[in-house]
């Protein structure tokens, strides 16, 4: 079963219940300091990646001239995480490295 985390904003359990009640089970009021309440999941990393994303797009200004300008700027920023900027988590590997994928062949 999927399990979407979430915080409390009331917007996500009206989206979670209109489109993905049927095939998934939400979770929500997820505290930073999960593992201190006992709890598996939080949504600490999505948050961080949503305002990573946020704080990029609010400089462009404009934003978006169109869907596949949003979709290619996406793709780069998913290579650039992925296999460009080192983690601190990850000891100063990227996400690929730490998975042993190389994307030179």
């Amino acid at each position: 079963m999927i399990i979407f985390v979430s915080d409390k904003f009331g917007n996500y359990k009206v989206a979670w219940k209109n489109l993905f009640s049927g095939v998934t089970k939400l979770g929500f009021g997820v505290p930073i300091a999960c593992i201190k309440y006992g709890l598996e999941h939080n949504n600490n990393a999505i948050e961080r990646h949503n305002g990573d994303l946020k704080s990029r797009i609010k400089i462009m200004r404009g934003g978006f001239r169109s869907d596949d300008g949003a979709e290619a700027f996406l793709n780069m920023k998913r290579v650039i995480h992925n296999f460009v900027n080192p983690h601190q988590s990850l000891e100063g590997k990227t996400p690929a490295e730490e998975a042993e994928i190389s994307y030179l062949g």
